[in-house]
């Protein structure tokens, strides 16, 4: 009887603090020539994963502007781990031995977020009930990381415009000046330049940011280093919850590696890490994103399928994800594919994923 293709993970794992050392072994299935193989990681930073060249563009411009101290602003579509670029910055400058300290603009109420980054007087507010530093001199001789920096209010963005050019602030409610050496690194998911344009953005400020730009690139434009991340995510979240995960079957590869991401690195995490909870055996299971809310499994328990159809069904699965389950039509799913619709329905039909989208 037949069993199932799998991939094996090999020997390797990136190193750094989140690395996790592999305890798996050699097997491939007969006949089947896919096996995990050392797959290439950014080793030199911790918890950065692949060797894409989309990815290895990035780290060299870390290398280049990490010794420098100038102000870094780093742009990306959300889960792309601006935040590990961030932390790579700091850690090949000559500030890694003083603190890293993140302030998330988005997440803080706009009323404390001064308070935050300045720190407060006792008695400069309600509920002021002692002096407080705030994060630029928690910083100090380090590296303070904006993280979503373009949900800063207006009026701050002035006071920071200030520290960034004079290295100098008062805390709130407080008249004696205060003098700290700090390096930013800026971070953002939105469209500063456009933001600019509509008046939601200062230019000024802007630009102070911007002395050295940096985009991460999206998880779709780095589909080579997709293989690493799963193995990585899979070995990490398996040794934290003490499961013995051997394999991954390689139509899960496949889907795993067609699909498009649009939460990038954390919603692969995320769906690795709900793998792994699932898995009872050897083998993962592959809990793949949802679609048209119905939870559909990395592949039908086919006998001789091979690996090129089950990227096709992964493939078809994404676009009818996109265009919302339509077939048909000038933006249809058929279209984008190049196919008729009629043979787009044979294939639904043949992989067992026309049930999901009536």
């Amino acid at each position: 009887m037949a069993t199932a293709a799998t991939i094996d993970f090999g020997s390797s794992s990136p190193s750094g603090r989140d690395g996790v050392p592999s305890r798996l072994g050699s097997r491939t299935e007969p006949g089947e020539p896919v096996h995990g193989g050392r797959d290439r990681s950014a080793t030199e930073f911790d918890g950065i994963v692949g060797s894409s060249p989309a990815l290895r563009a990035v780290l060299d411009e870390v290398r280049i502007v990490a010794p420098t101290g100038s102000t870094v602003l780093i742009a990306g579509e959300t889960g792309t781990g601006k935040e590990l670029i961030a932390r790579a910055i700091h850690g090949h400058s000559e500030r890694r031995q003083r603190q890293f300290v993140k302030v998330n603009c988005a997440a803080i109420p706009a009323e404390l977020l001064e308070s935050e980054l300045f720190g407060h007087e006792r008695g400069s507010f309600t509920g002021a009930v002692a002096q407080r530093i705030g994060r630029f001199e928690a910083a100090d001789g380090g590296t303070l990381f904006l993280d979503e920096i373009g949900d800063m209010p207006l009026h701050l963005q002035t006071k920071l415009l200030r520290v960034l050019q004079e290295q100098e602030f008062e805390r709130v409610g407080g008249s004696r000046t205060m003098r700290v050496d700090v390096r930013i690194v800026a971070a953002t998911n939105r469209n500063l330049p456009r933001m600019v344009e509509e008046n939601k953005f200062r230019a000024d400020l802007y630009y102070r940011l911007a002395v050295f730009p940096m985009t991460v690139p999206p998880l779709r434009e780095r589909l080579e280093d997709i293989p690493a991340l799963v193995r990585y995510f899979v070995q990490k979240h398996a040794q934290r919850m003490g499961r013995n995960i051997e394999s991954i079957p390689v139509h899960a590869m496949a889907a795993f590696t067609n699909y498009g991401w649009p939460g990038n690195i954390r919603e692969l995490q995320n769906v690795i890490e709900r793998s792994v909870v699932l898995s009872s055996g050897p083998e993962l299971y592959a809990a793949l994103p949802e679609f048209d809310g119905q939870s559909v499994p990395a592949a039908p328990h086919v006998r001789g399928s091979s690996v090129t159809e089950l990227s096709e069904r992964a493939r078809i699965l994404q676009v009818l994800k996109e265009t919302k389950g339509m077939v048909g039509g000038p933006g249809g799913a058929a279209a984008r594919l190049g196919l008729k619709r009629t043979t787009l329905q044979s294939r639904m039909r043949k992989f067992n994923i026309a049930r999901l989208f009536r």
